[in-house]
């Protein structure tokens, strides 16, 4: 075979057009037997560090390279030239200094050339080619193109650009041959010119794929990529199936006169030499005050610290920070702890809410000393180990959680500080999940969508599920895989894309922190606006560069305006300072009062919390710890024995003082580690590294800890527990249980900061009630359907929500005597400057007498018509005892008023009714006489302008009604459908009764022009949206108009990472009579004929045709026709007998087009007629 290396090659991260999976890559060139390969990804270097790592895994060669997109003049022109706005051109690392100027050149195309593509230019070559081979590139390259164009001359002058640039042992002239006709003349040309400029060729393939039967997916892929299917005539395609990997003699049968080209691809492979350092730290420097080393200024700093923490110490503790300081300088991270305690310091200076600390670095004494968090490690038995092992160097991770308003802020101080080339936020990938591949091959293929959506709703809706998982386990999915080719190809095709990153996105809170500037360390990419590594978080992390966890808590924030409405009452007031073992907040937590409690809200945690009665924060974090997939088996002993001591067991009287806190029960990582310590003699250390090996299920490594554990190791200095006075049995037995329960094992240290965070909300919630639901409200401004649920559990709670008001109102939601008063920010129309304007012309001036007055005084301060007409129809005058009709008819009248006086700049008082000067009282205002609106409309102005109704609700009315059709609870089915009810009411594909009020209606065309809806509904507990497909559009869209009452059914269709939807079957007005006609339909009295009367009196008839009464069908044709109750027979026709069956009455049904369509797809469409 002859030597060949593949040079130019897209992987799954040229996102959407590259359908070669990193490892799979390296496996197919492996099996070609081929020694060496590139990856090439158009622009960026996202699989770079992944690629490298499988090469070198499989004994490959890895080459580094990208496809840049080059500019036609200079990247700053955002223009083109004959129609195109780049070309491509592929540069290869010959060596570091390469890489990084590949690294430099890519970070700057999305920095300064980003116009459709990151694109660079001939300048940026020009300075940074060192180090770099470059290849011609594909039919888009600017040479190919030229010589596609005819224009010899002009590709003569790109050569001689590009060998000025690169010489010839760095450039050259790349030919490709995929069966396309204009690479034909394309390559006479590329021949031409390598001969008369003695420049080197090179064969390559332009691979998008491993092998030629996966032409199909990459074009599926590409289909996605553009929103377009297979079957779309406009849509961009590969013109042939040759973009694959190919073998030796493949390529060499395609360039038989030209050897040279791939003995030239192994010895460029050879000559690209680049290693990358993995384990070794770049951590930046921190800028210490003159006269310290960054030594002594920790020692410093956490010397105060601790003279404030600790200030009884007996010297047990000093000894521990002692311990930790060490430590850390010999692990080389003095830097770094200094870095996150100047950060942390100048938040909580600038009042930024910071939280009490997160994860493992919660255990270390040095961080508690530096203000980093705020537990004492010792108070909670908490192990700088866990967070820092001696035994394992590894980075530090510190995540801190900040009040997610003004976590900007901090990241703007780090990033002045240590400078903006210097700090930038990480890349994250979407990746096509399960359901998500099938329903976007789906739409690529163009399946209809209810056929997609019956296969997509087959897989489980778990997290980490995969399709072959969903195959193995549901028998249905393997029915439909095994027998329908539509449904295999389907599969077939998702479980090719499953897994491939979709799109690339910014990491929430990941930032990091560099000592020179982050692109001679990793490629940088934009995301919106903002510059993030190309790298994802675990590989910058392999690399050795400090990364940060700047996350955004909204109850931090919550606390914090909390906090400053209940200092107006109680200037000294501090949550830090709470006893925090208040029975009070306990006892209404033990009643389930948790909505809007920090990880207690849900309604399965509520549970948990009601049956455990907490009493401590300890109790609260092993709620936290608890209520996981996994440990939740274990929370009925927990309960149990928390309520009956006497049931608790210990299997060896030294696991007293480490369980006792838990009752008995292991729960923490913390209590292996000190099982380990105690029992056995294990350094702590060692024995986190026990933990890890148990918790990555390394048996070979387990085995020899086991015989350690029991009877120790001398060498290893560990006693065992035997020596410790442990029988063997019982020795042997703990091992076993802690290994079983070690996958699940919570840190302890992460779940105390939650649990002090829950605790504190709670406490707010039951102490300064208004104050809390106030601030909770708040910080769901921009969510209305959160904004209801929160003022339905204050009027739970006794608390109303009175509207906006100009002399009451805040920007934010606030306590008004016994209520709380509804924020003006929350109004819509009021721009932020102008309510903060209102606000304090308010406090300079006093409160405003009248409506004219409050005009005059605002006009100068970005007073417009339009925030004016949403402040009157929000209710904002309503205290002064105005009709909103009145203010609604004069407030253009005033406003031009205004502007009139101001424009003629008339002393004194201006006469606004035409009534003289002297007739300014309020009460002499002539206001038309008209009457106020209906309810109905007041409440419809409040849903305009705040997004909800306030002094009511339309469905108030209809509230008798709604009981006697039994109309299901919005709230509840939206809870249920979220998987948090334990013992759900509602499921996916039930038909329910709906009694709402229609908010919002979208009219859509489908692809074969007929009409459907989107409708949003609600009810008092919640809103939710119904879909509307056209039959059902036809038969009653009369009805579905804004602010109508309506009776409803329909069927819950819930999907993957989105709310659930009702699919409407019928509407109509919500009357009386409709309610009692849906109630004769559900409940008919005796019918007066028998089913076989009825049915052939019926005007349409079903007919199914199935194998057999005894198959697997009829269940499954049971289940979908009871979803559809109705009044048109079934007719059954079982092949076997040949013998038509009359269904029972209570499987006939009211067939529409999905129904059937369901139906056609589980019996295929000859076996289902209906007439």
């Amino acid at each position: 075979m002859v030597p060949f290396a593949h040079l130019h090659v897209h992987s799954e991260y040229s996102l959407l057009d590259g359908a070669c999976r990193i490892e799979g890559l390296v496996d197919r060139v492996a099996a070609l037997g081929q020694t060496a390969c590139a990856l090439t990804d158009h622009g960026v270097m996202y699989g770079v560090i992944d690629f490298y790592r499988a090469c070198k895994a499989k004994g490959i060669h890895p080459v580094i390279g990208c496809e840049v997109y080059l500019a036609p003049h200079s990247r700053f022109d955002r223009s083109y030239v004959n129609g195109e706005w780049h070309s491509h051109l592929i540069l290869l690392c010959e060596n570091m200094t390469g890489y990084r100027n590949l690294i430099h050149m890519v970070s700057l195309g999305f920095a300064e050339g980003f116009y459709m593509k990151p694109r660079i230019d001939m300048d940026l070559l020009r300075q940074h080619s060192e180090g770099l081979i470059c290849l011609s590139a594909c039919l888009a390259g600017v040479i190919p193109r030229a010589l596609a164009e005819g224009d010899m001359d002009g590709a003569y002058e790109l050569c001689e650009q590009f060998l000025e640039i690169f010489d010839r042992d760095h450039f050259y002239l790349e030919v490709q041959d995929h069966g396309i006709a204009v690479q034909k003349k394309v390559n006479e040309g590329l021949f031409q010119l390598a001969e008369e400029l003695n420049i080197g060729l090179v064969a390559t393939n332009d691979a998008h794929y491993l092998t030629k039967k996966d032409a199909r997916i990459q074009d599926v892929l590409m289909s996605i990529q553009m929103g377009k299917t297979v079957d779309d005539p406009t849509r961009m395609k590969f013109e042939t199936e040759e973009f694959y990997i190919k073998d030796a003699d493949e390529m060499a049968a395609l360039f038989p006169n030209h050897p040279e080209a791939l003995a030239n691809t192994v010895k460029i492979a050879e000559r690209c030499q680049v290693e990358f350092e993995f384990g070794k730290y770049h951590l930046p420097e921190f800028d210490v005050p003159e006269g310290y080393t960054a030594l002594q200024y920790l020692q410093k700093l956490c010397d105060e610290g601790f003279a404030v923490r600790y200030p009884k110490d007996d010297g047990t503790v000093r000894a521990r920070l002692q311990y930790e300081i060490d430590m850390i300088i010999k692990m080389g991270f003095v830097d770094y702890f200094l870095i996150v305690s100047d950060f942390i310091g100048y938040a909580k200076r600038q009042g930024i809410p910071v939280g009490p600390g997160r994860g493992s670095a919660a255990g270390s004494i040095v961080s508690y000393c530096l203000g980093i968090t705020d537990l004492d490690p010792i108070h909670y038995s908490l192990y700088f180990e866990r967070f820092l092992n001696p035994e394992r160097v590894s980075m530090p991770d510190i995540d801190v959680d900040f009040c997610y308003v003004r976590r900007p802020e901090v990241i703007e101080y780090v990033t002045n500080k240590y400078g903006k080339d210097r700090v930038a936020q990480i890349v994250t990938f979407g990746t096509m999940a399960a359901r998500g591949a099938i329903r976007d091959v789906g739409r690529a293929l163009n399946i209809p969508y209810n056929e997609v959506d019956v296969v997509a709703k087959q897989v489980p809706n778990e997290l980490h599920i995969t399709i072959e998982k969903a195959l193995s386990v549901n028998p249905e999915l393997k029915k439909m895989y095994d027998e329908k080719p539509q449904v295999r190809e389907l599969i077939d095709t998702a479980r090719a894309l499953e897994g491939m990153p979709r799109h690339a996105s910014t990491h929430a809170a990941g930032v990091v922190i560099t000592k020179d500037p982050v692109d001679t360390y990793v490629p940088l990419a934009r995301n919106d606006e903002q510059m993030v590594t190309q790298f994802t978080m675990t590989t910058l992390e392999e690399l050795g560069l400090l990364k940060m966890d700047f996350l955004g808590l909204r109850n931090l924030t919550v606390i914090a305006d909390a906090e400053k409405m209940i200092r107006r009452r109680e200037p000294d007031f501090s949550i830090e300072k709470v006893d925090m073992n208040d029975k009070a907040t306990y006892e209404m937590l033990g009643r389930g009062s948790t909505m809007g409690v920090f990880q207690l809200e849900s309604a399965g945690i509520t549970n948990v919390v009601t049956g455990l009665q907490p009493q401590s924060i300890e109790d609260i974090t092993a709620v936290v710890a608890l209520y996981r997939p996994g440990p939740m088996q274990s929370i009925p002993r927990y309960i149990e024995c928390r309520h009956h001591p006497e049931k608790v067991t210990y299997k060896h009287p030294l696991l007293e003082p480490i369980l006792g806190v838990t009752y008995g029960c292991m729960i923490y990582q913390e209590q292996v580690m000190q099982v380990f310590q105690s029992l056995a003699g294990y350094s702590l250390g060692k024995a986190d590294m026990v933990r890890r090996a148990m918790s990555k299920k390394k048996m070979k490594e387990l085995e020899k800890e086991r015989v350690n554990f029991i009877h120790g190791n001398a060498e290893l200095g560990i006693d065992g527990a035997v020596k410790r006075g442990v029988p063997e049995s019982v020795a042997a037995s703990l091992f076993d249980e802690i290994m079983d329960f070690a996958n699940y094992a919570f840190n302890k240290a992460h779940a105390v900061c939650y649990a002090v965070v829950s605790f504190r909300t709670a406490y707010l919630k039951c102490h300064y009630p208004r104050e809390y639901m106030a601030a909770l409200l708040t910080s769901v401004l921009d969510s209305s359907d959160k904004i209801s649920e929160y003022i339905q559990a204050a009027r739970e709670m006794g608390i109303s929500v009175q509207p906006p008001d100009v002399n009451e109102s805040f920007d934010g939601f606030s306590v008004s005597g016994r209520d709380i008063r509804f924020g003006l920010a929350a109004v819509k129309g009021v721009g932020r400057s102008f309510m903060k304007q209102l606000v304090a012309e308010r406090e300079a001036g006093g409160l405003f007498a009248s409506f004219q007055e409050f005009c005059e005084r605002m006009y100068d301060r970005e007073l417009n018509r339009r925030a004016l007409e949403s402040l009157i129809k929000a209710g904002a005058f309503d205290s002064m005892g105005y009709r909103r009709s009145q203010l609604i008819q004069i407030a253009g009248a005033v406003v031009d008023a205004i502007a009139q006086s101001r424009k003629k700049n008339i002393e004194g008082q201006m006469d606004l009714f035409g009534m003289g000067n002297d007739a300014v009282q309020d009460t002499q205002i002539a206001l038309p006489d008209i009457p106020e609106v209906s309810k109905r409309e007041l409440l419809a102005m409040e849903k305009e302008t705040t997004g909800l109704y306030l002094s009511g609700h339309p469905m108030d009315e209809y509230r008798d009604l709604a009981r006697q059709a039994q109309a299901a609870s919005v709230r509840q089915i939206i809870d249920d459908l979220s998987g948090e009810s334990t013992q759900p009411q509602y499921k996916d594909g039930m038909t329910v009764h709906l009694a709402c009020v229609i908010t919002a209606v979208r009219l859509k065309s489908t692809k074969n022009g007929s009409m459907m809806a989107y409708v949003t509904v609600e009810d008092e507990s919640a809103a939710i949206e119904l879909v509307v497909f056209p039959r059902s559009l036809q038969q009653c869209g009369a009805y579905l108009t804004e602010d109508s009452a309506v009776l409803l059914t329909g069927k819950i269709d819930a999907r993957e990472d989105e709310a659930p939807k009702i699919l409407l079957n019928e509407a109509q007005p919500l009357t009386e009579a409709a309610v009692a006609s849906m109630q004769s339909r559900e409940h008919p009295q005796q019918s007066v004929y028998t089913d076989a009367q009825a049915a052939r009196m019926a005007p349409q008839k079903l007919y199914l045709r199935i194998s057999s009464m005894q198959s697997d069908e009829w269940p499954q044709i049971k289940d979908i026709l009871v979803t559809q109750p109705g009044d048109t027979p079934v007719y059954l026709y079982p092949t076997d007998t040949k013998k038509k069956t009359l269904a029972a009455r209570r499987y006939w049904c009211q067939p529409d087009v999905p129904f059937l369509e369901k139906l056609r797809f589980l019996l295929g469409e000859e076996d289902v007629i209906i007439k």
